[in-house]
């Protein structure tokens, strides 16, 4: 279990850093609407500019968190309770503006991975 949790932690952790830190100016098939950065995806889900820069912040410091409980345990259940509420967020805006189901999908399985890790492990 010890290794699945690892596996979960670095997943999910490795993955909202490269949508935030290296790809949020690149267009990728996830993107809200038509979007091609995560400026535009905040835009089309019609949220204020300066929750992009809150959401943005939160999220890669829980991305943070959750890969340093791989070391410091005590921050595994706050880190993945955090990013599940997050990604519920980003999975309901996706159904707000109609995305087709393949759009959320990568949320919705790191929401289901943090909640393995916040309620399994």
């Amino acid at each position: 279990m010890e290794y699945v949790s690892i596996a979960f932690q670095l997943i999910v952790g490795v993955s909202i850093l490269n949508v935030w830190l290296i790809q949020a100016n690149k267009p990728t098939q996830w993107r809200g609407g038509s979007a091609k950065t995560i400026k535009e995806e905040f835009e089309a889900y019609g949220l204020p500019g300066w929750s992009l820069y809150v959401i943005g912040f939160l999220k890669v410091a829980l991305a943070l968190a959750i890969i340093s409980a791989i070391w410091f345990p005590v921050l595994l259940k706050p880190a993945a309770l955090g990013l599940a509420f997050l990604l519920t967020g980003s999975v309901l805006m996706h159904f707000k503006i109609k995305d087709p189901i393949k759009k959320s999908f990568p949320a919705f399985l790191f929401l289901v991975m943090c909640l393995f890790l916040a309620f399994v492990v």
